[in-house]
């Protein structure tokens, strides 16, 4: 183990220059609104669409949706896709600004239009348009596929109208490719296709790597063409093949999912076939595993053992109707991990051998995912005397303080452009972090040394090894060898612990999972019982300053599996945990004078989580 104190932070930095040898980390977002998203414009984003937000991310000023004051990254972002929802796309800001368009329609077909559009302005204007929303979130089911058996398609009170569709799209197209700086910023066309049957959040990012006029050929699959996500790869499929481009769908907010999302079997209720397992890999290669809703690696219920599984929790299923919370298998990364492998057995395919990255999931336009640049989920909660309003009156219900400022995607590509960001993730190339910029290295093979690290670009594919993302195959007579480096954010906290996470299927086909500590940032934490003594918590309360004496700038990991079985296949990823810092609700009290309860913690314990390396026995 190797470890670098906070004195030594200039030359960390200066070693993540020279990672950029070969590959280099781009940070980005891959899940962000503007007023083209039909919940984000009845939230009262009224000015940031794709330029601002566009521009944002590059680093440029922008004024506030809500509050209206400048506001801007102090570090820029490398990539942002814009993903605003494919349901009803610009349709809600097209209807208040300028009105539906009503020619060729029936006069019934005119009074209903002209109702809709009555009642939505009015609730806008009053300042009630987070209300109708809520209003006409699906009713609380149990299952999703209990849900869609029951789903009028046609039954929404929102009017789609193709035309404007269209058009949003082509507006998003136009800003994608007046902000696409090859080498310098890359402005990656998306969207959300936005499934939630009975509350249970199916919703995934689509992206791809064409350009805006390519891209204008298409109009963006939503779940108003289909209920299913096996129709949404399909359509992708035949996409790709029409406009050679690369898509990917990347699903997020497992934790708010009811099981589905991950579950054993498929949303037309029949189970998890090698056909339905490959299709998904090859569309669904990374998911989002951290955002403003809630952080999705895994729980305390479902993980006991592991005193950090209790992080940034979001209760609130996305419906109409209060329900209780209840996380199950289906819901998290560590437990689907580990179920994929499960599925394998019985079907010789793993559908959820994926990677993991993160992103904010803003419907402010803004990509921002600092603790003290948190600019709110809506435009409606951006100031902290609004983060205590709920989403309905009911008690239970989300709000403001409930959002975590997280998080960023990392991806180790080759240059910054469309397609080497794209190429990246579908080989799992990618980790997570909850905001801040904290450089993670993740090798699997065998024969390795930490001293490779220290090279300004490890040469991994010579020597047999595979970065984050890969697989390994067995070698005769040796157990794998795992090196991990891991470099602190300047601007954050320094780094408490370097942790790998294993997952395997015992004989029994039961799942496993177990925690290892593998570097700290200072040697005398260590415990007679092996355990480490906590890093000290030096957030001081009053102030929200705090010290980075107690952690590392840098760490540095040899380590092999002391359990390791050759017969047995498992995943292992990595888990990087920063010092304790304030969180953004801790700043906001401050900001109200200190006598406030948030509801929320006040400190956060920042994080990465790299995609996993799984290890495959021999047949």
């Amino acid at each position: 183990m190797k470890i670098r104190t906070a004195a030594g932070i200039l030359s960390a930095l200066l070693v993540t220059q020279a990672w950029a040898t070969e590959k280099q980390i781009l940070w980005g977002d891959t899940h962000l609104h503007t007023n083209r998203s039909f919940d984000a414009f009845t939230n009262r984003n009224f000015s940031v669409g794709p330029d601002e937000a566009y521009r944002f991310a590059r680093g440029l000023p922008v004024e506030h949706p809500g509050h209206k004051a400048r506001v801007q990254l102090e570090t820029p972002l490398d990539f942002l896709v814009v993903s605003d929802h494919a349901e009803f796309l610009g349709n809600i800001r097209h209807l208040y600004n300028v009105g539906i368009p009503t020619e060729g329609m029936g006069f019934f077909q005119k009074l209903r239009v002209w109702y809709v559009q009555y009642l939505i302005r009015d609730a806008i204007k009053k300042g009630e348009g987070r209300a109708f929303f809520v209003r006409q979130l699906p009713e609380p089911f149990d299952t999703p596929q209990e849900a869609i058996s029951e789903w009028d398609l046609a039954g929404s009170v929102f009017p789609r109208v193709p035309i404007l569709e269209d058009q949003a799209w082509s507006d998003i197209a136009d800003a994608a490719e007046a902000n696409n700086i090859p080498g310098q910023f890359s402005a990656i066309l998306g969207w959300e296709y936005s499934l939630i049957p009975g509350g249970a959040n199916l919703h995934r990012v689509v992206m791809t790597d064409l350009d805006g006029e390519s891209a204008k050929v298409f109009q963006p699959f939503g779940s108003d063409d289909s209920l299913y996500p096996e129709d949404l790869w399909a359509w992708l499929d035949k996409t790709s093949e029409e406009t050679g481009g690369n898509f990917i769908a990347i699903p997020h907010n497992s934790n708010i999912s009811k099981g589905a999302m991950f579950d054993t079997i498929t949303m037309r209720n029949e189970p998890i076939g090698p056909e339905y397992a490959e299709i998904r890999r090859r569309w669904e290669p990374i998911v989002e595993v951290t955002q403003y809703k809630g952080d999705s690696e895994t729980h305390p219920v479902l993980s006991p053992d592991d005193p950090f599984a209790d992080f940034e929790d979001y209760p609130y299923y996305i419906q109409r109707d209060w329900t209780e919370y209840k996380p199950q298998v289906g819901d998290f990364m560590r437990s689907a991990l580990i179920r994929g492998m499960q599925i394998e057995r019985e079907i010789g395919v793993n559908p959820y051998q994926f990677g993991v990255i993160g992103s904010t999931d803003a419907h402010t336009g803004l990509a921002a995912a600092e603790e003290n640049n948190f600019h709110g989920k809506f435009a409606t909660d951006s100031m902290p005397s609004s983060k205590l309003e709920g989403w309905s009156d009911n008690a239970n219900s989300s709000f403001g303080w409930a959002m975590g400022a997280q998080g960023l995607a990392a991806v180790w590509a080759e240059e910054n452009t469309r397609e080497s960001i794209m190429q990246a993730m579908k080989r799992r190339e990618t980790y997570a972090t909850t905001g801040p910029r904290i450089g993670l290295r993740f090798y699997g093979g065998y024969g390795l040394d930490a001293t490779a690290l220290e090279a300004s670009a490890f040469p991994y594919e010579s020597s047999g090894a595979v970065p984050m993302g890969g697989e390994l195959d067995p070698q005769k007579g040796s157990a794998p060898v795992f090196l991990v480096h891991a470099m602190a954010d300047p601007k954050s906290g320094t780094l408490d612990r370097i942790q790998i996470v294993k997952g395997w299927v015992d004989e029994a086909g039961e799942a496993n999972e177990q925690i290892f500590d593998v570097a700290w940032s200072s040697p005398d934490r260590m415990q007679a019982d092996g355990s480490l003594r906590p890093v000290p918590n030096t957030v001081d309360l009053e102030t929200g300053g705090w010290s980075n004496d107690a952690g590392a700038a840098s760490l540095t990991a040899e380590w092999r599996d002391p359990e390791f079985d050759p017969a047995v296949a498992a995943f292992y990823y990595v888990r990087v945990l920063e010092v304790p810092t304030p969180r953004h609700s801790l700043l906001d009290k401050l900001a109200l004078g200190g006598d406030v309860d948030t509801r929320r913690p006040d400190i956060v314990q920042e994080r990465a989580y790299s995609s996993p390396i799984w290890y495959r026995p021999s047949e």
